[in-house]
């Protein structure tokens, strides 16, 4: 399950640099860098 969280956070930070490449609103980036960063501590958490 660590591995699972730990994925999607990759996941979800690559879609971070995505959307600010593509200068999407920064409210998007943000709640996307947030989850990103929740997904990850989780995963290193349960490890």
């Amino acid at each position: 399950m660590a591995t699972l969280f730990i994925v999607l956070g990759l996941f979800f930070a690559g879609g971070v640099w995505s959307f600010w490449k593509q200068k999407l609103p920064k409210g998007v980036v943000l709640v996307l860098g947030i989850a990103s960063a929740m997904c990850l501590a989780t995963g290193v958490m349960r490890l």
